[in-house]
This record gives C-alpha cells, structure tokens and sequence, in this order.
C-alpha cells in the first residue's frame, strides 16, 4: 500500500487542552455542588473516497468533537453533552447535567470507579497512532486501482458497486474527581471493494476489505481488488441444497460473530437484567475443552487495545475461557455492583479477544470437516440472546470429501449457541484481524442446514 505517515499531529486541540477542558468542567461540577464528576472530551477528523467504475461517487470529510460531562449528587447521576468547547458552553452544559442529577431517583450501584482499580499517571503506549497523509487524489488513485484489478481479474464480472478508501484520526482525554487524568490518539485507515458477477440470469455480488492502525500493515489496493472480483466469481452457479444435519465451516472473515454473541451473553447489562442465555455461567463447562480464550488489552496496534476503559480502569491481561470452562464476564463499575462483583475494565466493551488456534490451516479443518457447509456470508439477524437459539440465512460452499465442490444459497442454518459452542471442533490458523475479536475458521461439529 503506498502511504505516508506523518509525526505531525493534524488535531485542532493538543492533548493538554484537551486535558484543560476536563479540568475546567470537572472544577465547574465541584462548584455546582456535585460529589463527584467525570469528564470525556475527544475530537477527529478524517475523510474517504468512494469510486464506481472508475468516476468519482463521493467525497466526505468529517471533523468532529464532544464533551461528555456526568455529575454526582450522591447516588443521583445526571449527564449532559456538547460539542462547543467555549467556556460559556461548558459551564452550561456541566450546569444542564446537574440539573438532570437533582431531578432523577437515587441509584444505589451509581458512582465513579473503585478508586483502587484506577490506572496510574503513566499510561503504556500502545501504538495506535499512525496519521496517513493520504490527499483525496491519491485516496481516489487507490481506489480507482482497487477496482480496475477487481473489474479485470474475470470477464464475468459485469458491474461494481465501488471501491472506498478511507482515513481516520481520533484522540481523547478522561478525567474524573478521584484524581484520573489520561488520554491518547489512535488512527484507523482502510480500503473495500465490491464487485458483481452475472452469466445469463446467474447474478452475484461479494466484497474485500482491510484495515488497519497503521496505513502500511494495509493490503494493497491491487489485492483487496483482485480478492473481492475472486470471491465473486467462485459464487456463480449457486445452487440449492436439500435439508440435512451436517458440520458446518465458518470462515474466519464470519467467525468472530460467534465469539461476539459469547460475549453479549457473559457482559454485564445482559447478566444483570437476566436476559443471558449463559446466567450464572461463571465457572462452568461452556466451550468444548480445547477452548481457550484469552483478552489483550495491550496488543500493539490492535483494534480494540486500550490502557483504560471509559471510567479510568487499568486494563489488564486475563484468560476468559481456559479449557472451556467461563473464567470472567465483561463488567463496567456500574453492572459490576449490580452483580456484586468487581469491574473487570470492560467499562465500553471488550479488548482484543484471541482465541487460540488447534486443528491447523483451513486446508486442514476442509479435510477435519470432510461432508458438509463451509459458511462464507450470513445474512439476517436470528439470535435469541435469552435461550441462546441461532438461525441465520447463509450462502457459502458445499464440501465432500474435504474439498469444494460447489457454491450453495438460500439456505439456513440453525442450532442453539450453547451446543454450538461444546461442539466447536476445530478453530483454523488462518487468522484475519478486522477487530476486537481475533480467531481463524472455526468448525462447529454438527447444525441444522435447512434448504429445500
């Protein structure tokens, strides 16, 4: 990928001014009589490109910036935010929160952190800022050259629905009344194309992407294009297939989901309303026992790496799954009391999860796997997150004898998340990063495959 990278920050604000800003609300807040406060104020600005069949589609830039500012009236918990950074509009907006305070019933599990489990003044740089100096032409020369290979790589490929290449940059600053103060800038850059495919009635569509922190850890244009024309064509000739119990193969582009609906289940706000189906699962035999799932927080350079949460937690490195068995839920202070337990730092969301590879490549689970559905696009939203039941439409490949045979839709495939996950038999090495949740294919031993 041809890029620039900057050491010049392109911010409106420095990060002490930001810091200024958190300081000056959480003094007003101190003013109006508030207990206690805590302040979030960030910025950003980046811009991207969509080009469709080779002309410009659209241009847009976006240069954004908020203050959140929550105050405490005791266990009474008022929040107010904005977007003007003039003194004027902060002592107005810190009055409006506590406004709310004063007005709203008393919460026993409401208030900051656990002053004990704040992180220190000195916070790890987990490299995560890599400004791209990437002008509209050159983002619209990438794109141009994303979707010409993908438009050339097969004369069955008729028509696009564009290549995008985008750029962001984004910083914050949080502090509260125990005496947190802290913040840092991160960056995120990608390029995506998507491309159709028809011979006679036949029409398909699939689609590639990357991204990344770092502009030069991108895939090339040229290969996000040449990959997104393949995986449409190899689609063409779908067919229909009859209703069966099978294995099924999720690619790792699609496999992540399935640990996201673990975490849904074992985060607070589920667990806490008792809306999960894994209540209670602390401790207990969830995952099939080579399962292990470990959260890193301090990954260089990864999606979800951050030193804090969004209440000023220090994060820290913590197996989740060992063996199969659930070692920890995803707990912010608040869902934390609610439980009666303690925050795990997950104030916001989860942190890189890796699930650990067994069973080798994805040549190697095809064979594992020898009959059945290699799934490589889901389609619709069929989870029942209270019972743990899952169906979703698919579309993907047929396998007999570990090899392709050839593409299918227009099917479903269904089963309950708790089977699913004790009948997870192999998880592949080919591991794609796209976000928090980072693992290869994973092969789930046996599902419904409803066709016709």
């Amino acid at each position: 990928m041809d890029a620039q990278v900057s050491d010049n920050s392109r911010f409106s604000y420095s990060q002490e001014a930001l810091r200024s800003l958190v300081r000056d609300a959480l003094d007003h807040a101190h003013r109006c009589g508030a207990s206690a406060a805590e302040v979030d104020v960030s910025e950003g600005f980046g811009h991207s490109v969509t080009v469709r069949l080779a002309e410009v589609e659209t241009i847009e830039y976006n240069r954004d910036k908020d203050i959140g500012i929550t105050v405490f009236f005791g266990q009474q918990r008022g929040h107010a935010s904005t977007s003007d950074f003039l003194p004027g509009a902060l002592r107005d907006t810190v009055e409006k929160a506590s406004s709310i305070a004063r007005y709203t019933a008393s919460d026993p599990f409401a208030g900051l952190a656990d002053p004990a489990l704040l992180a220190g003044p000195d916070l790890p740089d987990l490299d995560l800022y890599y400004p791209w100096t990437l002008s509209v032409d050159d983002a619209i020369d990438l794109a141009r050259r994303c979707e010409g290979r993908a438009l050339e790589c097969d004369a069955r490929i008729t028509n696009s629905e564009g290549a995008t290449v985008y750029t962001q940059e984004s910083q914050f600053a949080y502090g509260n009344t125990l005496g947190f103060m802290g913040g840092y800038a991160g960056s995120s850059h990608g390029v995506s194309c998507s491309v159709i495919a028809g011979v006679e009635a036949d029409m398909q569509r699939d689609y590639w992407y990357t991204t990344a922190r770092d502009p030069h850890d991108l895939e090339s244009a040229e290969a996000v294009g040449q990959q997104a024309g393949m995986r449409t064509v190899r689609r063409l000739k779908a067919r229909k297939i009859k209703t069966c119990h099978a294995p099924v193969l999720f690619e790792a582009t699609l496999a992540s989901g399935l640990i996201g609906h673990f975490v849904g289940a074992v985060s607070g706000g589920a667990l806490y309303r008792k809306s999960s189906f894994l209540q209670d699962s602390l401790g207990q035999q969830v995952f099939a026992p080579r399962i292990h799932l470990r959260e890193e927080p301090h990954r260089l350079k990864g999606f979800a790496s951050a030193a804090v949460d969004d209440e000023g937690v220090a994060t820290v490195a913590r197996d989740v799954v060992v063996a199969g068995v659930v070692q920890g839920y995803f707990l912010g202070s608040y869902s934390a009391r609610k439980l009666g337990m303690t925050s795990t730092g997950n104030a916001g969301g989860n942190h890189n999860l890796v699930l650990t590879p067994f069973g080798g490549g994805f040549d190697d689970l095809l064979r594992q796997m020898d009959r059945g559905l290699l799934v490589t696009e889901l389609l619709g939203h069929g989870i029942n997150n209270v019972t743990g039941d899952y169906s979703r439409g698919a579309a993907g490949f047929w396998v007999e004898h570990g090899e392709i045979q050839y593409p299918v839709q227009e099917i479903t495939i269904a089963g309950n998340l708790k089977d699913m996950f004790r009948n997870i038999v192999a998880v592949g090495n080919d591991i794609i990063i796209r976000g928090s949740k980072i693992t290869g294919s994973i092969l789930v031993g046996d599902m419904t495959i409803a066709g016709d």
